[in-house]
């Protein structure tokens, strides 16, 4: 495992998000189009590869951890504004989220 800097773990901007609304991507099979709401002045498009591992209804008005400051990505044709943090081994993947409840928006120390 290669070591990084703690400054370059400070440059992640880790967030709270909820996400609003979950459909499928059109030109991709693994990929959900996520609205997610960061505590912005409007929802982000997220793309994320979770479809082989959750239904929609099952990501719908859950809260997550999102990395908020990635450079938009274009994906298949659409845009990502952002990444959900997920964990996964083998053919096992969840998204990480929070201990309690707590604000959209709140930062990750």
């Amino acid at each position: 495992m290669e070591k990084i800097p703690y400054s370059d773990f400070e440059k992640l901007d880790l967030r709270v998000g909820k996400i609003l609304s979950v459909e499928d991507h059109p030109k991709a099979d693994k990929l959900y189009i996520l609205k997610v709401d960061l505590g912005e002045e409007s929802p982000r498009q997220i793309l994320a590869g979770l479809k082989p591992f959750y239904k929609k209804d099952e990501l719908l008005d859950k809260k997550a951890i999102f990395i908020a400051n990635l450079e938009p990505r274009i994906i298949r044709g659409l845009e990502s504004n952002g990444m959900i943090l997920a964990a996964g081994i083998d053919t096992k993947v969840v998204f990480l989220t929070t201990e309690k409840d707590i604000e959209v928006g709140s930062k990750i120390k």
